[in-house]
């Protein structure tokens, strides 16, 4: 078992080059880049157009080697899902989509390897927490209104575990 060498960085989905930031980091341990880029690149499609963290662990000896992919951010999975260029720079008079909390629910899913609420009640608080930053409303309602409705167990049916 030879030595590993790991390289993290963030790439686009399904669009990652042999350049930077991969291929300055991955060309000295002689490694095939293309053929890793490549395996990025099928990961990653489902998430164009977002930054995805990737991390690969070369094996120094044999040049074999392994990607693993975070999730994109909250906040890139929130844009992606509304089909906008980018958050309110103005959250609290600037709205710049409304998501359904079937929506939530799913990038509170996607999310669930990385968020710390360890329930889906609290993964989804989280995301409607970023929505807050970003300008996004649920149903027409302040995220902070909807927390609260999860609160009182008015979605209690759509967050069973």
């Amino acid at each position: 078992m030879g030595e590993k060498k790991v390289v993290e960085a963030l790439v686009s989905g399904g669009t990652a080059t042999a350049g930077p930031p991969l291929g300055p980091a991955l060309g000295p341990l002689g490694v095939n880049v293309l053929a890793i880029v490549n395996k990025i690149n099928e990961i990653t499609k489902d998430y164009a157009g977002m930054k995805v963290p990737v991390k690969v662990i070369v094996d120094t000896d044999n040049k074999e080697f392994e990607v693993s992919v975070g999730t994109p951010t909250t906040s890139a999975l929130l844009v992606s899902e509304l089909g906008v260029g980018k958050g309110s720079g103005v959250p609290n008079t600037e709205k710049i989509g409304d998501i359904t909390m079937q929506q939530a629910v799913k990038i509170a899913k996607m999310k669930s390897e990385d968020v710390l609420g360890s329930t889906l009640k609290a993964a989804v608080k989280e995301v409607l927490g970023t929505g807050v930053s970003m300008g996004v409303t649920v149903e027409g309602k302040d995220p902070r209104e909807v927390q609260k409705d999860i609160d009182d167990g008015k979605y209690d049916d759509l967050l069973k575990e």
